[in-house]
């Protein structure tokens, strides 16, 4: 409930800082008093958008500071939704600034419009005659009827489904789509993949084939070389391994005289023994290297498959080559995948289809079996609204479409005259019917829900002394179960409140201010006495006002 209000420099509010109880409270005043004002400021610390010409002082920034006790509102998850502090006396404020510039908090921390505007209609429903349109949606009508049918818990359970239903259904479309734009690919990538899986992919491969290719187009140019080569080293008189023997002779000879001599000799030995090893290896080379035309052409082959696959796919190396392999293999496969995965989305379908088929039926029985308590009680509210022949003529049919509400469509009509065709509220109640039908359904839901602070902005316009009485009773008696004010001109309604606000101008030469009071219990009967017979306070009006509040 809404336990303060402050508001600095807004219209004609200097700096009005005043606090509510619990219970049911009436704000009066004159036409012009500020009392529009007053909930004009409400308005903005619950999300409304600013203007800038509302404020008082162009110079100062107006401030509208609003503290609410919410520890019974179940507001948990929200402040969690949105990374907000959670206190069950919760504060919050709006800032407007000289440069238009706007600002909003919720105990102190910055927060959009959008998250204020969510929040404050959790905290207090404001209705005016100008506000009962929403009577007329088909969703609010529902919402009344699940309200009487303790539904929460089932349409919760029901969207949970129908959320579930509407992913796979998207999922299972997207899936499609996949598998037909891949069957289109699937043959062109099949061949591509098949041509890849034939060749030698491996990293290193192509510098092994072209030095294989190489030595075979060159076989006679290296077995001459190894040729002439092997008989440079064994030439039986001038070959460089008997060249290198003698002079190993000479040196062994030398060993004698001295370390140094010892220490070529060594050397000299060990390059005998390395021309020796060479001389073994090039003779071994010379035994392997010979013509393979067949290889040869194989070798070729292999190159110019690859050539062409780089070329093909625009890559300049087999790891990339490699990778477009894998690529296309995780294509050709998605196709298999993409029937699984079909087949999943589709038995989630046909299970949750099933599941939200029997959630609609069990809402449609349940809605269906208080729809008759609903007309009783709102005709029976509306008999003591002065609408004794208002009736209503509510039904509810199956549809085929799954809604966030159910599957029921819902025929809601009203008479208020004997003899007369029912219709939709919209059609044929007026403004002041729709405001006496919306106080009863709100009265109705304040029995079965936790309803956020009610605001009655002047709903009693226009009624009678004899039915704003019972308007005043119906309020009076929601307030039993939570905090609700009535912005009123007529006296009888004022008199039902628990506590009684008077907005007035006070004008101190210089500038007029709207201020707002508490009044006392002599207070309240001058007011009383004041709204029943004027300015001038008669005995008999002083009279009517006690009588109205005993």
């Amino acid at each position: 409930m809404l336990t303060h209000l402050t508001i600095k420099n807004y219209a004609l509010i200097d700096d009005l800082s005043v606090s509510f109880d619990k219970g049911f409270i009436t704000i009066t005043g004159e036409t012009g008093a500020g009392k529009s004002i007053f909930l004009g400021g409400l308005s903005l610390v619950l999300g409304k958008r600013a203007d800038l010409s509302s404020l008082r002082d162009k110079e100062r920034k107006c401030t509208i500071e609003a503290e609410f006790s919410i520890e019974h509102y179940g507001l948990n998850s929200f402040f969690a939704l949105y990374d907000l502090d959670y206190h069950p006396q919760t504060i919050i404020r709006r800032e407007i600034q000289p440069s238009g510039k706007s600002r909003a908090f919720v105990n102190d921390t910055p927060v959009t419009l959008d998250i204020l505007s969510k929040l404050g209609q959790r905290l207090i429903d404001i209705h005016s005659q100008h506000q009962t349109l929403e009577l007329a949606e088909h969703d609010f009508q529902l919402k009344v009827i699940d309200a009487l049918a303790d539904n929460s818990g089932f349409i919760s359970t029901y969207r949970e489904h129908l959320k579930v239903y509407t992913a796979a259904q998207k999922a299972l479309e997207q899936l499609i789509e996949q598998q037909q734009n891949v069957e289109k690919e699937q043959d062109y990538n099949t061949f591509l993949l098949d041509e890849l899986k034939t060749a030698p992919l491996q990293e290193g491969i192509l510098e092994e084939l072209e030095t294989g290719y190489e030595q075979l187009i060159n076989v006679e140019t290296i077995l001459d070389k190894l040729s002439k080569g092997h008989q440079l080293l064994t030439n039986e008189e001038i070959g460089i391994n008997s060249l290198l023997n003698e002079l190993k002779q000479i040196t062994a000879r030398l060993t004698g005289y001295g370390p140094k001599y010892e220490a070529i000799n060594e050397r000299i030995q060990s390059v005998f023994v390395e021309l020796d090893d060479i001389t073994f290896e090039i003779e071994a080379l010379k035994d392997t290297v010979e013509a393979n035309p067949a290889l040869l052409d194989e070798i070729n082959q292999k190159l110019q498959l690859l050539h062409n696959l780089q070329k093909k796919h625009g890559v300049s190396g087999i790891k990339e080559l490699i990778a477009v392999r894998e690529n296309l293999a995780t294509k050709v496969a998605k196709s298999e995948s993409l029937e699984m995965d079909i087949d999943e989305q589709q038995a989630i379908i046909r299970t949750t289809h099933k599941a939200l088929l029997e959630l609609a039926e069990a809402l449609h029985t349940r809605r269906d079996k208080v729809v008759p308590e609903l007309k009783k009680q709102l005709e029976a509210a509306l008999l003591n609204l002065g609408m004794p022949n208002a009736t209503f003529n509510i039904e509810l049919k199956r549809t085929e479409e799954y809604a966030l509400t159910g599957m029921d469509q819902l025929l809601f009509q009203f008479s208020a005259n004997r003899g007369t065709e029912y219709g939709t509220l919209k059609r044929v109640a007026s403004g002041g019917e729709l405001s006496r039908i919306m106080l009863v359904i709100k009265s109705i839901l304040a029995h079965y829900e936790q309803l956020p602070t009610m605001m009655f902005d002047e709903i009693d316009t226009g009624v009678s002394g004899e039915i704003s009485n019972s308007m005043g009773d119906i309020m009076s008696q929601m307030s039993e179960h939570m905090q609700v004010f009535s912005i009123t001109h007529l006296p009888q309604v004022a008199s039902k409140g628990d506590h009684h606000y008077k907005v007035f101008k006070e004008d101190d030469g210089t500038i007029t201010s709207t201020r707002m009071k508490k009044l006392n219990q002599e207070e309240r009967i001058e007011e009383l006495a004041e709204m029943l017979g004027g300015k001038v306070l008669s005995d008999s009006a002083m009279a009517h006002a006690k009588q109205l509040l005993n």
